[in-house]
């Protein structure tokens, strides 16, 4: 019996000492360590709604669907592919066509073609004179009156009086005087008083190098426009031409002279706005020689016969192209519209430059055909071409004979 009980003593001792170490372990075990309190704001869920209590719903009953009845989703179609973006071809940048090369109207009767115009500017002078002659009789006053004609219409004082003195001998001896008579007699007189000159353009250096014609003038006159046109002229007369932009103060007269050229295709020599005018000059005579052209024409800068610097400055570049050879033609644009005064300018030009011919423009206008009288007794050289139109053919050469027939008409 006490064997008994100290083997339940022993087993309970044995229990209670295997409870307290598990309960010792237990306690021994470390929790993880918290975490920092976070600086992030709170966020607050707003209150779950309420399904509990009184407020909670009454569960419905649903009707139930057999497996058979679940329809499977259907599947999606296969999505149609994306359109190619279609191929856009880069246009081909196309080269400037080159400006198609005109034919310039012949040079031989121009003037007679372009008889209308003039005719039309100057019925006042022809026709004025022949009423005139034409009265019973040539007393004092009428001789006046022919004399007044003539002043007005810029003959110059010089000429004037000798054309009268010779018709009025003219006249006496002849007598009788019938409207063909008197239109013959006039017409006489009139193309001798137009003086008897080489008025042709020389483009034919002696040397071998090409014939350089420099054109001068004073601002306004047409003088660029005035020299494209004589490519043309001398175009159309089967020379080849080099043109030299010695304009360098005037916007856009390079251009204006290139266009000009491209038109008969005639190379331009140019150079930068504001840049040395002899410079430029010398190179269009080097280009022609270069290229083995006819003619090279040298338009230069516009200049008030005022300044004297300027004016200097073209005795340089005529100083510095006739480093090539002689100048064979130095060519003065003079604005007929300015009558009188044109001779100002003309004198001035002549003592720098000599001047070997004069282009008189505007000539179809308000001009007064007397000026070309009056300018070739100025400068004791001759009208060589006019201007009567804005055409591009409108410049011709001049013909004393086709002149007079304009002025004093059929």
């Amino acid at each position: 019996m006490e064997l008994i009980l100290a083997v339940v003593i022993a087993l309970v001792v044995a229990v209670a000492v295997t409870s307290g170490l598990v309960i010792s372990g237990r306690k021994k075990k470390q929790l993880p360590p918290a975490e920092p309190p976070s600086t992030a704001p709170t966020i607050t869920a707003p209150p779950a709604e309420p399904h509990v209590g009184e407020e909670a719903e009454t569960p419905r009953e649903e009707p139930r669907r057999t497996v058979e009845e679940v329809e499977l989703p259907a599947e999606a179609a296969p999505e149609a592919p994306a359109p190619e973006a279609p191929v856009v071809e880069e246009p081909l940048v196309e080269e400037p066509l080159a400006p198609e090369i005109e034919v310039p109207e012949p040079t031989a009767g121009r003037l007679v073609r372009l008889r209308a115009r003039l005719a039309r500017s100057q019925n006042s002078l022809g026709k004025g004179l022949l009423t005139l002659l034409s009265r019973e009789h040539l007393d004092e006053d009428t001789w006046e009156e022919i004399e007044e004609t003539l002043l007005t219409a810029d003959v110059g004082v010089a000429p004037t009086q000798e054309l009268v003195d010779r018709l009025r001998e003219r006249v006496k001896v002849l007598g009788t005087r019938t409207p063909d008579e008197l239109r013959g007699l006039l017409r006489e007189e009139l193309v001798a008083l137009l003086g008897d000159f080489d008025r042709s353009v020389k483009t034919e250096s002696p040397e071998d190098t090409p014939g350089v014609v420099m054109v001068v003038g004073v601002n306004g006159t047409g003088k660029t426009t005035t020299t494209g046109k004589l490519a043309r002229v001398l175009v159309a007369d089967g020379k080849s031409v080099v043109l030299g932009a010695a304009d360098t103060f005037r916007a856009a007269a390079a251009d204006q002279l290139q266009t000009w050229g491209e038109r008969v295709g005639a190379h331009t020599v140019r150079g930068p706005e504001g840049g040395d005018p002899a410079s430029i000059a010398y190179d269009a005579v080097k280009e022609g020689i270069a290229e083995k052209a006819d003619v090279v024409l040298i338009d230069t800068a516009g200049r008030l016969h005022t300044k004297t610097g300027l004016m200097d400055e073209l005795g340089k570049v005529k100083r510095v192209v006739e480093k090539h050879g002689p100048l064979d033609e130095i060519l003065l644009v003079l604005d007929a519209t300015t009558g009188q005064n044109g001779l100002i300018q003309a004198r001035v030009f002549a003592e720098v430059v000599d001047i070997t011919g004069i282009v008189l423009t505007k000539l179809d206008g308000t001009a007064k055909g007397g000026i070309v009288v009056a300018v070739q007794r100025e400068l004791g050289v001759p009208v060589k071409l006019v201007g009567l139109g804005e055409g591009p053919d409108d410049l011709a050469p001049f013909e004393p004979g086709a002149f007079v027939d304009a002025l004093i008409g059929d």
